[in-house]
């Protein structure tokens, strides 16, 4: 019986260079368990999640599958050649590998270009009819329709948080130019039917979790299918999370839908407080004037704001930074991220500061998100860096985490939801101490 072997790796660490490792994955992917529920009954299938295992070389399997978050590409790479020395079939798949193609071509038999459900069944059977891949599978998935309940018993043997993964839709309307998802999705947003999104929420349940989080890249994208999703999850009595834009807030009678029907932490993208920098990134229908007012109102319907910021736009200054900070601290914004502004290759602020000159380093290894990697128009890349370190270790610091969670006045109502918020803070400030960008738990 033929094995495929699906890996998610970790990444490096900067200051030390080894590999960050964590004891429990709160919130892991969605991709690799649904296409498990997709492989053919003859298969074998084994998941690893490198931030919690360890890679076993030596494994059985006859394919190797990597995806590639972000700046995990580094280390996937490195997976690769070590499966390919012990001549292994190796595909890689993921938005990374998506959008730089030819360079994961360097080190793996065959990439999978953006959604898998067609292309990893056709994989599959070119795999067991001759034993080799096609370099490329582009197949463009246009119907969520049908898909199968994603196999959660290979995420529930391991070390994971109290959510599962669900996803109701894929992409965004917005094309922002930094983004990698505007990059791959074009501007679509494909929806699941509701009544299987239900299904697989139920399935979760059965086996007795009580939170779930929507994976989706902009659960509010479509306001009307948002109101449809959340009326059938109400009766569940569940609690959720998922991440969207801001502008959610502007409509109340779907937030407080939302609310209602069990959600608790939305991941948003703040972004910025400058308006001139949003502006520059194409993403100018996010008003930085109504931040705080936004913020506010999500609070008051009772949903914790996990807010990514970015810093390093072609507005910013030190001043900015400092700003920023004051910003996240008067608004007490329970769960804060921080990344510099990265023209990760393929996206359009990619193709903008090549064509401009402004990119001093053409290395992958070093987009991490947490260097800069181009030349800022109102300042060094020396300076970013160093007020990168400087917002960090103040926003982490253990007054500032303790003010915005435990002695947060949201405690009173949601004892449990800020007490995880300081437990994220606390992961947070350790990766942060450790020069990496904080990731996702």
């Amino acid at each position: 019986m033929p094995k495929v072997l699906f890996i998610q790796p970790t990444q490096y660490n900067n200051n030390s260079g080894g590999l960050c490792k964590q004891n429990r994955i709160y919130l892991p992917g969605l991709v690799f368990p649904l296409l498990a529920a997709m492989t053919p009954a003859n298969w074998k299938v084994q998941i690893i999640m490198e931030v919690i295992e360890n890679i076993d070389y030596n494994t059985d399997a006859d394919i190797i599958g990597i995806g590639t978050m972000g700046h995990s590409m580094i280390r996937a790479m490195q997976i690769a050649r070590k499966f390919k020395k012990r001549n292994k079939t190796v595909f890689m798949g993921g938005y990374m590998a998506s959008m730089i193609p030819e360079y994961a071509l360097e080190v793996v038999d065959s990439v999978v270009l953006g959604d898998a459900e067609i292309s990893y069944p056709k994989l599959l059977e070119d795999f067991e009819r001759d034993g080799k891949l096609k370099r490329i599978y582009d197949n463009p998935v246009t119907n969520l329709e049908g898909l199968p309940i994603p196999k959660y018993d290979l995420l529930t043997e391991k070390k994971i948080g109290f959510m599962l993964p669900v996803q109701a839709g894929r992409g965004c309307t917005y094309q922002c130019s930094f983004c990698s998802i505007a990059c791959l999705y074009k501007g679509r947003y494909l929806t699941r039917p509701v009544a299987e999104v239900v299904r697989d929420i139920k399935a979760i349940k059965e086996l007795g979790y009580k939170s779930f989080y929507l994976i989706d890249d902009n659960i509010a994208s479509r306001p009307e299918y948002l109101q449809s999703l959340c009326l059938e999850i109400k009766p569940l009595k569940m609690i959720w999370g998922s991440q969207c834009s801001i502008t959610l807030a502007k409509h109340s009678k779907l937030l407080k839908l939302v609310s209602d029907s069990g959600c608790r932490i939305l991941s948003i993208g703040l972004e910025s407080i400058s308006q001139d920098g949003l502006d520059k990134l194409n993403k100018n229908w996010l008003k930085v004037n109504d931040h705080e007012k936004l913020i506010s109102k999500l609070k008051r319907y009772g949903i914790l704001v996990s807010a990514e910021m970015m810093i390093g736009l072609d507005s910013d200054t030190s001043q900015s930074i400092r700003d920023t900070y004051t910003f996240v601290l008067k608004n007490k914004i329970p769960i804060p991220r921080f990344y510099v502004i990265t023209p990760v290759p393929g996206t359009d602020l990619y193709f903008e500061y090549k064509k401009d000159g402004r990119i001093i380093l053409e290395e992958y290894s070093y987009y991490t998100a947490s260097q800069c990697v181009y030349n800022p128009l109102k300042m060094s890349s020396q300076e970013v860096d160093q007020m990168y370190r400087w917002l960090n270790e103040k926003v982490f610091s253990w007054l500032s985490i303790l003010k915005r969670t435990i002695f947060n006045k949201g405690i009173i109502k949601h004892p449990l939801l800020y007490l995880y918020a300081f437990i994220v803070n606390c992961k947070y400030r350790k990766h942060v101490r450790m020069g990496e960008a904080p990731v996702v738990i």
